[in-house]
């Protein structure tokens, strides 16, 4: 990897690409510390256990403990995807139709992923000023009594979504690795030392006897399994499964041995990301009304199912990485289209007749590898959520599953990229 890295930056094109995201990166940083005017952010400190306000601090970089513009960070847009993909599953015909029309389609799709993202950014900011405003002793928002004031504080916090939407598109076309993943990635990796350093501070510099040696022992133990689970992730990331194709013609020119390469973990971190977001939407909205409604059994109810501090909310959690886990795979390899294509190349799995046939394996193929990556991916986000309800660890312990899946996720998509760009790069030089 650490080759990789350092062949890239010789590059002139890599150099450039690097370049703009560091740029992009760099003024997204900028903006988490430009507060919304109309609130005072103090009042977010006595807050920092609320699992919704960690998770979404995750997701904004850092920017919702300031208040800032990029408070909401890429969620929403993020759900806006979500939304997108799941009515191209012939529910709404129009996007089915745009589905299939390729590049002009996906203009459309995104479009319209654009404009769903202002509304879900906008009821999110909206509902998670007025529910952290009614749970600050202090108060969050200057003007409480001011309607227009939440209505200011939410426009403004759309804007930078939609800004932030922006510099992540820019990032995909212009930089490196796929920009609303790079936003994420960035944002956590910022917070990785404070976190740490929070952890060793509670369990070492602030005790002391055998407090303090039972402190070591938790810090040795935490170190432990953050390098066992990133070994054990990157193995699995990068597990494949080789499915040995013949060629009818040609054969020749294609060498005596082809293969299909299907990772066993098809969608990549892609899940963990949805999951993370559609799970804190509906509490940002919720928190909207607990003024009225916090006392009613339903909506305790709602609470405690979208909450990552609690073992249902946990269990929701999980249930939601398996679920897009499938989702993603087939949008990822999609079975009918990969049939079409190798039967266009003249192509076929060993021992499996082209066409309806290959369709068929290969769907339950994905699905079986779905299983195993949706249990895994399930597995490392749910048991650090578990030990922080159970034992009460440090918050930023419970939601350490999740970081970390998305953090060993777009570094190995990058590598990747970066990888691909290079042989790229060698082979046109070897043809010119």
């Amino acid at each position: 990897m650490l080759s990789t890295l350092f062949n890239a930056v010789r590059q002139k094109d890599i150099r450039k690409k690097l370049g703009w995201t560091i740029l992009l990166l760099f003024i997204y940083r900028i903006g988490i510390h430009i507060t919304v005017p109309g609130v005072n952010p103090a009042a977010l400190t006595q807050m920092s256990s609320n699992g919704l306000l960690n998770i979404l601090n995750i997701f904004s970089g850092g920017g919702l403990l300031n208040f800032s513009l990029f408070a909401m960070g890429v969620s929403p847009y993020v759900t806006a995807q979500i939304v997108v993909q799941l009515l191209q599953l012939d529910i709404v015909p129009r996007f089915v139709e745009w589905s299939k029309q390729g590049e002009v389609g996906r203009r459309k799709l995104n479009q319209a992923t654009r404009w769903m993202t202002i509304v879900f950014a906008f009821l999110q900011s909206i509902g998670i000023t007025a529910g952290f405003n009614s749970l600050s002793a202090y108060g969050l928002v200057k003007q409480t009594n001011n309607v227009m004031s939440f209505i200011v504080i939410g426009s403004v916090m759309t804007i930078g979504t939609f800004f932030a939407m922006w510099l992540g598109e820019m990032i995909t076309e212009k930089g490196l690795g796929n920009g609303v993943s790079m936003i994420i990635f960035a944002g956590i990796i910022s917070q990785m030392p404070s976190g740490l350093y929070e952890i060793f501070q509670e369990n070492v510099l602030h005790t002391s006897g055998s407090e303090l040696i039972t402190g070591w022992v938790f810090v040795a133990v935490v170190i432990a399994a953050i390098i066992l689970t990133v070994g054990i992730t990157t193995w699995f990331y990068e597990a494949t499964r080789r499915l040995q194709i013949q060629y009818t013609r040609s054969a020749s020119s294609y060498g005596s041995e082809a293969y299909l390469p299907l990772k066993l973990n098809v969608s990549g971190v892609i899940p963990v990301i949805f999951a993370s977001s559609f799970i804190s939407t509906p509490q940002t909205i919720l928190f909207a009304f607990q003024d009225k409604y916090g006392t009613a059994g339903w909506y305790k109810v709602a609470q405690q199912i979208f909450s990552l501090t609690t073992l249902p909310g946990a269990i929701f959690y999980t249930l939601l990485i398996i679920v897009f886990t499938y989702f993603y795979a087939f949008v990822q390899v999609n079975p009918e289209k990969l049939a079409e294509n190798l039967q266009k190349q003249g192509a076929y799995i060993v021992n499996v007749r082209p066409g309806l046939e290959t369709q068929k394996f290969i769907t339950q193929l994905l699905l079986r590898l779905s299983f195993v990556g949706a249990l895994f991916l399930g597995f490392v986000a749910l048991v650090p959520l578990v030990a922080s309800d159970f034992w009460g660890l440090n918050e930023k312990i419970g939601l350490g599953g999740t970081s970390l899946l998305i953090t060993i996720g777009v570094t190995l998509d990058l590598i990747r990229q970066v990888d691909g760009l290079m042989q790229k790069k060698n082979y046109t030089g070897f043809i010119q």
